[in-house]
């Protein structure tokens, strides 16, 4: 797996990391209140933007 793929998440991998539980994840991202990006009906999220929004608050 290359670096680039590396960096995109998917809800698990983000629920994981953020110690919160995936349909919250969900949630967040329907809401716009996590940075996500939905793509072919499923939720990706870059590494680099949920550190920038984690360090935010």
């Amino acid at each position: 797996m290359s670096d680039k793929e590396k960096k995109l998440m998917t809800v698990k991998e983000v629920a994981e990391y953020l110690q919160l539980d995936e349909h919250t994840i969900y949630r967040m991202a329907r809401k716009g209140e996590i940075p996500a990006y939905k793509v072919a009906g499923q939720w990706r999220f870059k590494r680099e933007l949920i550190e920038e929004w984690l360090e935010k608050y």
